[in-house]
């Protein structure tokens, strides 16, 4: 199971991944943390991305993937991280750790962790 940071499920859902990118994702089972869908939510509502959650192709990858939801050990570990972000960037990190699912993402901060396992 691979588990995609919000700006790679941006990327994938506008077709925009990189090469690399589309290489890791390809065969795989993907999954998200729950509070991907609330940070793609508040980008559409500050109108930082355009996006229709009741698009077809929206919903098709709904289906696809696999919502992981923020339990007590997600939450915990997010507290014990060796570094600071975002609350949400913070969560989807502590998802890989408990759920043992390398993490896609581009974010430098997050990339400079040893604790989360990398795609």
């Amino acid at each position: 199971m691979l588990n995609l940071d919000t700006h790679v499920v941006v990327a994938l859902l506008s077709g925009d991944l990189r090469k690399r990118e589309h290489k890791v994702v390809a065969g795989e089972s993907l999954a998200i943390s729950g509070i991907v869908l609330w940070e793609l939510a508040k980008l559409v509502q500050l109108k930082r991305l355009e996006l229709d959650f009741e698009d077809a192709g929206f919903r098709a990858f709904l289906r696809t993937v696999s919502v992981v939801p923020i339990t007590l050990d997600i939450a915990r570990q997010s507290t014990e991280l060796d570094f600071r972000a975002d609350p949400a960037d913070e969560i989807i990190a502590a998802t890989s750790i408990v759920e043992n699912a390398p993490l896609l993402t581009r974010d430098a901060r997050i990339l400079r962790s040893k604790l989360v396992p990398f795609a």
